[in-house]
């Protein structure tokens, strides 16, 4: 799944644009690289993003192509905020 896709579906970030500036702004990072809005991710990637105040860190648990409010805080774990 597409990294920019993955973020709008976990809802970690609301919307696909604002994942995509996200990502070509070089604010998100897969395993520790830079990540592009296409990047593949795969179960178990580390995802770091820096916000305009902090960061998060979180690990991929589940890819689902449309999840519910419900089940997309299951996509995810917080590793460190």
């Amino acid at each position: 799944m597409r990294l920019d896709k993955f973020l709008k579906n976990s809802r970690i970030i609301k919307r696909r644009t604002v994942a995509k500036e996200a990502c070509d702004g070089g604010r998100v990072s897969v395993n520790g690289r830079t990540a592009k809005p296409g990047t593949e991710l795969e179960v178990g990637d580390k995802i770091h993003i820096e916000f305009g105040t902090g960061s998060v860190t979180c690990i991929v648990k589940s890819l689902v192509d449309s999840a519910k409010k419900d089940d997309a805080a299951t996509m995810y774990e917080i590793v460190n905020e």
